[in-house]
């Protein structure tokens, strides 16, 4: 017992080193969750909301400033570095984290503006979650106006979870940044106030799903870690740079994380929980899913293939070219079929998840910088087009039924009209920033020797413009039905949506050369060697 005191008395213990200041964005987005949380443990219900937004808002704000704040720090990228890890080694900064984690942020801001729209008073969330559909309990929560303000701090924990996912630099922060950004929103997507049944269906699918996709990444993390050793992304690519044996396990691991990232993304052929998660999410959540969620996860993937993975480029990219191809076509040939505007958007979003990992393929620094500017300019379309789905109605709530919105633009020809600019953006036509965004992908897949992987995609992207256009003779060429579509003037948050979207769709298609320079110089940061 003597030596044992002695030993314990002798032995010193090093604190963690902690980074707060390069840390602080996603502290203060965390932060502002748990504030949210004891917002509805002590103010009362009535005052909930307004509390709620100076903190959502005002929290996102904060966190975009201490990004610039990081991004201009003069040691952290002095003399060509590329960032450097922190937090023990578990969290890494560099130029394509802080790119990621401040579109994130931007699309995440746009994002609590939709969530916090209401009609009339009126909440798009459920009076109360629990309660059974058409029971006495939901009528009951739905006459007394109630709904559930827990939103914002289940958002803002899913943006934090988001930021700290790509910026992960080993896989076991990773794995826990996976599951920080999808619990709450396997919770969100059942909150609908109408429609509860497909809302609750969607909220399981998406999480029993998400449950076999994070099992399918943990079992890869295990591989690898059994194969280097550690869970370090830098000590996997040094492993699997100089380790020839267990080539089996370093093989399995990959293509096991691999799947686990490319559900997220939704990619073929882990996209069959996409269009029914975004048809019964409620609209303001689906626009965070498919902006944030899938910014944040291309940026996983990016990390882990481009870090861990870059010395194995001819192994895995022959599986990427399948997966994109698959996505791309799958994407725009399903979703001519789609008689639902949001599941239309849902494969749509499918496609262009194909489009992002032609550039993903080139494995160069400008493929990395091409992805960056296509998920930016992607994200704040994205959320302009679902913010104008919210505002066309029928009496059942929104009019999702493609047939329902025959003849928009008589009835309201300024918002068949942004509409229509949306997708022709989601087209790539010029002048546009789906066009810009197209170019940059293509160019960089090209660059990087994969020239028929280009060639398949503007035959997707030409076969994509068929349903978009659709769409749009449909607005202007039908005449509207007698019940057909009402549109809801927007509210103040809705139109700042839809305003944010339509200003960037439009900047960023004309001059989209400094958003491009961003994103390249955030990517040559991670290529520096």
């Amino acid at each position: 017992m003597t030596s044992l005191s002695g030993a314990l008395a002798a032995a010193t213990i090093t604190p963690p080193h902690i980074e707060y200041g390069q840390l602080s964005p996603l502290l203060v987005v965390f932060g502002a969750a748990v504030a949210g949380v004891l917002v509805e443990a002590f103010v009362p219900r009535e005052r909930r909301r307004a509390f709620h937004l100076v903190i959502a808002l005002g929290g996102l704000v904060a966190a975009f400033a201490l990004i610039i704040s990081v991004a201009a720090t003069p040691s952290l990228f002095a003399h060509g570095s590329p960032g450097h890890v922190v937090a023990m080694g578990a969290v890494g900064v560099d130029g394509p984290t802080l790119f990621i984690q401040g579109t994130i942020v931007v699309l995440a801001f746009v994002s609590v503006l939709l969530i916090a729209e209401s009609s009339h008073g009126v909440s798009p969330f459920a009076a109360q979650a629990a309660a059974v559909p058409g029971s006495a309990e939901e009528r009951e929560g739905l006459l007394r106006g109630i709904s559930h303000t827990e939103v914002y701090p289940l958002t803002l924990f899913a943006v934090g979870g988001m930021m700290l996912f790509p910026a992960a630099n080993d896989l076991l922060t990773m794995f826990v940044a996976l599951e920080v950004l999808s619990l709450p929103l396997y919770l969100l997507c059942g909150l609908a106030r109408r429609r509860r049944l497909i809302s609750q269906e969607a909220a399981m699918k998406y999480f029993l799903l998400g449950a076999f996709s994070s099992a399918f990444f943990l079992f890869g993390v295990a591989m690898l870690y059994g194969y280097s050793g550690s869970v370090s992304l830098s000590a996997i690519a040094a492993a699997a740079a100089t380790n020839v044996s267990s080539a089996t396990l370093l093989y399995a691991g990959i293509a096991l994380v691999g799947i686990g990232l490319l559900f997220k993304i939704g990619a073929v052929p882990f996209q069959s929980w996409k269009p029914d998660v975004y048809q019964g999410a409620p609209t303001a959540v689906t626009a965070l899913m498919a902006s944030c969620t899938v910014v944040s996860a291309f940026g996983g993937l990016l990390r882990v293939f481009y870090v861990a993975f870059g010395q194995l480029t001819w192994d895995w990219r022959p599986a990427m070219w399948g997966v994109a191809i698959l996505t791309m076509l799958a994407g725009a040939i399903i979703a001519i079929t789609q008689t639902d505007v949001k599941r239309m958007l849902a494969y749509s979003s499918i496609a262009h998840g194909g489009f992002v990992l032609t550039a993903v393929v080139a494995a160069t620094a400008a493929g990395l910088s091409a992805s960056l500017f296509y998920l930016a300019v992607y994200g704040l379309t994205t959320i302009g087009a679902f913010a104008v789905v919210t505002l066309v109605r029928d009496p059942a709530g929104e009019a999702n039924h493609l047939s329902k919105w025959a003849g928009l633009g008589k009835r309201s020809p300024w918002l068949a009209g942004v509409f229509a600019f949306f997708l022709l953006a989601f087209a790539g036509i010029p002048l546009t920033s789906g066009f810009a965004g197209k170019f940059a992908v293509f160019q960089a897949a090209a660059a990087g020797g994969a020239l028929p992987l280009v060639i398949i995609g503007v035959l997707a992207s030409a076969v994509a413009a068929f349903f978009y256009v659709r769409v749009i003779v449909l607005m202007f060429f039908s005449d509207p039905a007698p019940d057909g579509p009402t549109v809801v003037t927007p509210g103040l948050f809705t139109g700042a949506a839809v305003a944010v979207g339509a200003a960037a769709t439009l900047v960023f298609g004309i001059a989209p050369e400094p958003l491009l320079a961003l994103a390249s110089h955030a990517a040559a940061h991670l290529f520096v060697r």
